[in-house]
């Protein structure tokens, strides 16, 4: 790749050099203009870019060695499964799990999320038993927890925060008991950027018996992730939001509680014997797994994961630590603007509301100086209603971004200053 100056093997977080401008080299889509002016990508948080890298991995894929993937006899078909599961081994590497089976292949962070709720939740939880999320979440973090309570009369308790955006750790224990049996919460907020100590939310949880699943969609993309380090149950993550493909998410669970939990669905792939009396199941990974399943978009993800990897998770979150405090102090300077979440521990994101202006207008007037930005509750409803705000516009950064972007969300900003007074 052209990102780094130094080799570096998959998973070395070592300091390598870090030139942004070769970055962007790597990210076609960054050359071209909207309305005329330079793309402006602040978005990442949503949908992160494609490099180069891994939109070559997939193509390639389709033209050389395109197949279904296991029990095929034929060389595309065994080709293409080794490229499939080998994909699954860089991203048992990448969050360190100890068994590549602990690995599993959803549609997305959303699907991992549904897949724990319905499978866990209806094989271990019964009415009058406590699941606990936080008023962080994503929609995708709350609403399968809500329909599992309709189904199985579970409870559904919410750990709060303060009008910083900070995750109360003191307020959560209190929360935990002998009923708790799931402890479901984001690693960073996707509205926010908060970070959440979720190494504490696993001691704490454990020492009440409790099993974790932590919604890592937004902290992949940003920091290492050691799954064993942590002793977390579930980790649940997008493969698009780290420069991967969309239609391809990640479950890690640990090998034996996967192994006790039913089905998610049923099909081909995930059974070990079919008859009309009787059907048993395969293990893990492929018990969950059933069908065709999403076969270039898994090799673009270890493309991704290769991509990341060289470029070290080190010099990323520098970075963006970087860009986070440039944007800060840049977003401060226009008045009339507020930063909505400033958390003691933050990544990359920057939410906030002008006076006298809607979210959606900031959006679509610096979308003409060609500055690509989110408006809206960013399917996070529970947390803008805690802070007191319908919407925000949100800028987020990836490992593209520059201090020459900011720059241009300012005099877009100002612009729209000038519009609404």
């Amino acid at each position: 790749m052209t990102a780094v100056m130094t080799e570096a093997r998959p998973g070395d977080n070592s300091t390598l050099s870090f030139d942004v401008e070769r970055v962007r080299e790597d990210f076609p889509i960054l050359k071209r203009e909207v309305h005329g002016k330079p793309l402006v990508y602040l978005d990442s948080a949503a949908s992160a870019q494609k490099p180069r890298q891994v939109l070559d991995a997939m193509t390639q894929a389709y033209e050389t060695i395109y197949s279904n993937v296991h029990r095929g006899a034929h060389t595309l078909s065994q080709e293409a499964t080794d490229a499939f599961e080998a994909a699954r081994v860089k991203t048992q590497q990448l969050i360190n799990a100890e068994h590549a089976g602990e690995v599993i292949f959803t549609r997305g962070g959303t699907e991992s999320i549904n897949l724990v709720a319905s499978s866990f939740g209806e094989g271990f939880l019964e009415a009058g038993d406590e699941v606990i999320i936080s008023c962080l979440e994503h929609h995708s973090n709350i609403v399968p927890w809500q329909l599992l309570r309709d189904r199985r009369g579970i409870v559904l308790k919410i750990a709060p925060i303060d009008d910083d955006g900070n995750f109360l750790l003191e307020e959560f224990e209190k929360l935990l008991g002998p009923r708790t049996r799931l402890v479901a919460v984001t690693h960073i907020s996707n509205s926010l950027g908060s970070i959440v100590p979720v190494a504490e939310v696993i001691r704490l949880a454990h020492a009440q018996g409790a099993k974790v699943l932590i919604d890592g969609c937004q902290a992949i993309p940003h920091r290492k992730v050691d799954v064993r380090a942590l002793d977390v149950d579930f980790y649940a993550f997008s493969s698009h939001k780290v420069y991967g493909p969309t239609g391809i998410g990640i479950l890690y669970g640990k090998k034996d509680l996967l192994n006790s939990m039913p089905p998610y669905q049923g099909g081909g792939e995930m059974i070990r014997k079919v008859t009309f009396e009787e059907t048993t199941y395969q293990d893990v990974p492929h018990r969950f797994e059933a069908g065709t399943p999403a076969i270039v978009e898994a090799i673009g993800l270890g493309a991704a994961i290769d991509y990341v990897s060289a470029i070290g998770y080190d010099n990323m979150a520098a970075h963006e630590a970087g860009l986070l405090a440039y944007g800060s102090d840049r977003l401060r300077e226009i008045p009339g603007l507020r930063i909505v979440g400033e958390a003691k521990e933050k990544s990359s994101i920057l939410s906030f509301v002008m006076e006298g202006t809607h979210p959606h207008d900031i959006g679509t007037i610096v979308d003409r100086a060609g500055v690509a930005l989110r408006a809206g509750h960013h399917c996070a409803q529970p947390v803008m209603d805690r802070l007191g705000v319908g919407a925000t516009a949100r800028a987020s950064f990836g490992i593209y971004n520059t201090r020459g972007d900011i720059d241009a969300l300012a005099d877009a900003l100002l612009k729209v200053q000038e519009i609404f007074g």
